[in-house]
């Protein structure tokens, strides 16, 4: 940035950063050796009273000139006030003090204390400055009204409001409870690519990319599961990831192009296994995270205790829409109850796609508590085995809570013969000009034919199910850099 575009308290700052070089001070510190946080000399006052400690952090507030002043320095865990006194630290650091800025980081070297009105303290022998903050902080950064700001600089979101910070803090528990849950059940954590030749998995319209050195087409994938099932095909019986996932889709409250996903798949399960794993998986991770297993999400209290509600898909429906498909035979007739009931579907949509369409419109808003729909069409449901009174639907299930899918999960289709065919289906589909069909992927049929022991699979939503969890209501709230569009300067 050139001198012209600095603003008047930039262009101070600058003239103050060559001052201190002037004085032979290095305003960028290489290290300094700190022996305590600001929570600890809170929580652990009464051994550390009278006693020398060193403490560094952002000057967040700052009052008195002169001879004496305090400031709060932040570091992660909080703030603690420094109080700096000519007597105690000389003329040339109270010099230092005395100039520095509001987002310096600086060191203090000091006794801990209490201040007359009782604040816990560190009386400054020493001071350092270890970065100059050549930009000034927000003084209203909660009134902002330009909410994206705070998206595109995280940095300054993280400084200034310590409520954000506590997500992500939350965030990392809630990933770390999960894979605790996991490892005690006796799942093996892996790693499976990134980029795949083919984009599967899932129905998503993927990025795409070029490999120069093997002069072929890649896709960022948009699923975990294939790779992840090849793993049970080769001997595995437990294992899950937790990675991105990379969907060339659009942005919401609920949808960002790269998210995080975990994935698991247990040999010798079925669906119904993986319905009590999720809610008991859920209902710890609260527990373990939070102390509590009832939780309010924007003014709904939600109870994850299991057992959750079990809500066949068409049983939803006629519920919420007044409309029974099980009486409904024909894909012309579906389309015609679709015509009354004012919900637009594509001119050849079937009747397990119309099915679908019902239950997003008329269902999903009402399933607040945690509820698992089952019985979700053949059609929208490529990879899920048929259920075996009622082939036309599968043994699935998706979880639902405040009115968001959560969780997606099925007994796994090992049937080589009928995946391929239903592959093929969705090629036909992707032809006619559905580009998040599922294309034929002859490796992992190549797999299934050597055989797929019965597999039960889930995949939960990290990010939903953590602004569940802080009552985040938007998923830009939980992840650290969302993708934004350009800024317009």
């Amino acid at each position: 940035m050139s001198q012209d575009n600095l603003s008047e308290q930039m262009l101070i700052r600058r003239e103050k950063l060559d001052k201190l070089r002037q004085q032979g001070i290095e305003p960028y510190a290489d290290r300094y050796a700190r022996t305590h946080s600001a929570e600890e000399i809170h929580l652990e006052f009464e051994e550390l009273n009278g006693q020398e400690v060193a403490v560094a952090g952002r000057i967040m507030a700052k009052r008195g000139q002169g001879k004496a002043g305090f400031a709060h320095l932040q570091d992660f865990s909080g703030q603690i006030q420094v109080y700096v006194k000519v007597d105690n630290v000389g003329e040339a650091a109270l010099d230092l003090f005395n100039r520095a800025d509001l987002g310096d980081i600086i060191g203090v070297k000091g006794t801990v204390f209490k201040t007359q009105k009782g604040e816990v303290s560190v009386r400054a022998t020493s001071i350092s400055m270890l970065s100059k903050s050549l930009r000034p902080l927000p003084e209203k950064w909660h009134g902002l009204t330009n909410v994206e700001l705070r998206y595109r600089q995280r940095y300054l979101d993280l400084i200034v409001n310590p409520e954000v910070r506590n997500v992500f803090v939350t965030r990392s528990k809630i990933v770390r409870s999960m894979r605790g849950f996991l490892e005690a059940k006796g799942f093996l954590e892996v790693e499976t690519p990134t980029l795949h030749p083919i984009a599967g998995g899932a129905a998503a319209k993927p990025f795409q990319t070029h490999h120069n050195a093997l002069d072929m087409d890649l896709f960022l994938r948009i699923a975990l599961e294939l790779p992840l099932k090849k793993l049970i095909v080769g001997g595995f019986e437990k294992v899950f990831e937790i990675g991105r996932n990379f969907r060339n889709e659009g942005i919401s409250v609920k949808h960002n192009p790269e998210f995080t996903m975990m994935e698991l798949y247990q040999a010798f399960a079925d669906y119904n296994d993986i319905m009590e794993l999720t809610e008991q998986m859920v209902a710890h991770i609260a527990q373990e995270v939070l102390g509590t297993m009832v939780v309010e999400y924007q003014g709904e209290q939600v109870d994850l205790a299991p057992p959750w509600r079990r809500l066949p898909m068409l049983e939803g429906i006629k519920e919420y829409a007044g409309v029974d498909f099980a009486q409904i035979t024909s894909d012309q007739e579906a389309r015609n109850v679709a015509a009354a009931k004012g919900l637009a579907v594509e001119q050849d949509a079937s009747r397990g796609k119309i099915i679908n369409g019902f239950f997003e419109e008329f269902v999903e808003p009402h399933l607040i508590q945690p509820t698992f729909v089952t019985g979700h069409p053949v059609e929208v449901s490529p990879l899920a085995k048929r259920n075996r009174i009622k082939p036309e639907y599968t043994d699935r299930f998706e979880a639902f809570i405040v009115g968001r899918e959560l969780a997606n999960a099925f007994s796994e289709l090992n049937d080589p013969i009928d995946q391929r065919e239903r592959f093929e289906a969705q090629a036909a589909a992707r032809a006619a000009g559905d580009e998040e069909a599922h294309p034929v992927d002859e490796d992992f049929l190549n797999a299934l034919e050597f055989g797929l022991p019965p597999t039960g699979g889930l995949g939960i939503g990290i990010d939903r199910l953590v602004m569940l969890l802080t009552d985040s209501p938007s998923i830009r709230d939980v992840i650290l850099f969302p993708t934004m569009r350009p800024r317009e300067d």
